[in-house]
């Protein structure tokens, strides 16, 4: 199929103190979250400056695809819209039609198949689309890529580091720990046409990632960044929570691996830098970060190369063995909204 621009699609985040509570308005608007909640929240924002770090990595992202694209025979203009904070998804699309674009790819920044994290993109493209009218263009999401060589190998590489750090005496004593961000578990039982759920399609990238570190100790899945009301389960163990029982259980150190994240942001400095960290600290353990891809060469690669999956029936580069499907399908992550702050 013809395409002509590439859409970058990303949740965005204030870029100032006075942008804070905003940006959380539009995050939860329509969910019934109170101001005092919201007032909470905020206060992670602050302690980083009131800055998210999101949209200066997509400003970065940007730029090195233009680079690569140029270095690499991709004739497409990137354009760049988020969900929830200027440059607005509409904003961008409107851009798009002046410019003449007729039928668009958008990569969005979460790799994975979920409401929140594949369905409200398309919800929010359409929405945009039918903003700006008849002219707006057509636009495919890209498929999820969880399992994709230039998403695992960074992990992987990050892993190995963060391992490297711990002393052999403590090895006997150290748990690797992959965390993703928590969904409702009635999200998470809504599969994908072919079976495939959101907490499998985590698993097989942390499995992935352990495989690729070469890094010889046992692991566990753990979940972070829940905001919803406590009367409605959602994926767990909390990484908090499994802290506590590993301490209960020996153990002294952990190598904390984000995979449900593709680059550091509030919920990685926050959630995982800030709390986990706090928490590990008053256990007497000592947790050791990896890092996320961010800007590594190989995330740029990736990108071009889901792009030419679909412009020019490029090869599928992929890790794993789950099903995949196109972003659009029937059944494609059906509309389970879910209640809370959100990603």
């Amino acid at each position: 199929m013809t395409y002509d621009a590439l859409l970058l699609v990303s949740f965005g985040g204030p870029e100032s103190p006075a942008d804070v509570l905003p940006f959380l308005r539009n995050v939860t608007r329509g969910r019934g979250v109170p101001e005092d909640r919201l007032t909470e929240v905020a206060e992670h924002y602050y302690h980083f400056g009131g800055v998210s770090p999101i949209n200066e990595w997509c400003r970065k992202l940007v730029d090195a695809l233009e680079q690569d694209f140029a270095a690499n025979g991709v004739n497409l203009p990137i354009y760049w819209g988020n969900r929830n904070w200027p440059p607005m998804l509409v904003e961008a699309v409107q851009r798009m039609a002046g410019d003449g674009v007729k039928r668009a790819l958008a990569f969005t920044t979460s790799a994975y198949g979920s409401y929140s994290s594949c369905r409200q993109y398309l919800e929010d493209l359409a929405a945009a689309r039918a903003a700006v009218g008849s002219k707006a263009p057509a636009i495919d999401k890209i498929r999820h890529f969880f399992d994709h060589p230039g998403f695992i190998h960074p992990f992987a590489d990050n892993l190995r580091d963060a391992a490297g750090r711990v002393a052999d005496s403590e090895r006997g004593a150290t748990r690797v720990l992959f965390t993703a961000h928590s969904i409702p578990d009635a999200m998470n039982d809504v599969s994908g046409p072919d079976g495939a759920r959101y907490t499998d399609q985590v698993a097989e990238a942390s499995e992935l990632v352990m495989e690729q570190s070469g890094v010889d100790l046992p692991y566990d899945i753990v979940w972070q960044s829940r905001s919803g009301p406590p009367e409605s389960p959602w994926l767990g163990p909390d990484i908090n929570d499994h802290l506590k029982q590993l301490a209960a259980e020996g153990v002294r150190t952990v190598v904390v691996s984000p995979v449900g994240f593709l680059s550091d942001h509030i919920e990685v400095l926050w959630d995982l830098d800030t709390e986990a960290q706090q928490t590990a600290a008053e256990l007497g353990m000592t947790l050791h970060r990896a890092g996320t891809p961010g800007l590594d060469s190989r995330v740029v690669t990736m990108v071009r190369e889901l792009v030419t999956e679909r412009t020019d029936d490029a090869p599928i580069r992929r890790l794993g063995k789950l099903p995949l499907w196109a972003p659009g399908d029937d059944g494609c992550c059906p509309a389970r909204r879910p209640a809370g702050l959100g990603r």
